[in-house]
């Protein structure tokens, strides 16, 4: 690992990563320049590449709690948010709307964070949405980490967030 700014490191994968000895997490750094895409059928999507934090706390009660009160009382809302469990740890992954703000927030509670590059597409609640993204990857080789969403049934429109193999070749496949 090579030394960054502040209390970061770099890890041999390129992320950014920070160490710290509290029980709470950080944020993101900001967005890169949305991008349209046209659909098959005409429906335009919104992409961009962001970046997302993954904070690793101790798994116990009142844990995320938390973590949603410091991002409240800076008035940072969160996008996207999901959660893994292990046997004495929990994983949060966190998309948020002022990440430069919300890594200051967090800094000071001193937790490990771990920085990756997602994308965050807005697009169709429609089914077969994601289907044809997935093959529009898989046709360029770019693998499909994981990903979450979650979108009211009613409503039109939801946010995904994709982990990739490789974030900006997936942008230029899912934007050709």
């Amino acid at each position: 690992m090579t030394e960054g700014p502040s209390h970061f490191k770099q890890n041999d994968a390129g992320n950014r990563v920070w160490f710290g000895d509290g029980n709470l997490a950080g944020a993101c750094y900001g967005c890169s320049k949305p991008a349209f895409a046209a659909g098959r059928h005409g429906n335009v999507r919104l992409m961009q590449i962001t970046k997302q934090l993954a904070l690793f706390l101790e798994n116990r009660p009142g844990t995320l709690a938390r973590v949603c009160d410091a991002l409240a009382a800076a008035r940072i809302n969160i996008y996207a948010i999901s959660t893994s469990d292990t046997v004495d740890h929990i994983v949060v992954r966190m998309v948020v709307s002022d990440p430069a703000k919300a890594m200051l927030v967090f800094e000071e509670h001193g937790t490990l964070v771990v920085e990756d590059d997602v994308l965050m597409i807005t697009g169709d609640n429609k089914p077969g949405s994601l289907a044809r993204l997935a093959h529009r990857l898989a046709g360029g080789k770019v693998n499909i980490e994981y990903a979450y969403c979650a979108t009211p049934p009613e409503a039109k429109r939801g946010l995904m967030i994709l982990r990739v193999s490789d974030a900006k070749k997936a942008m230029k496949l899912l934007n050709s």
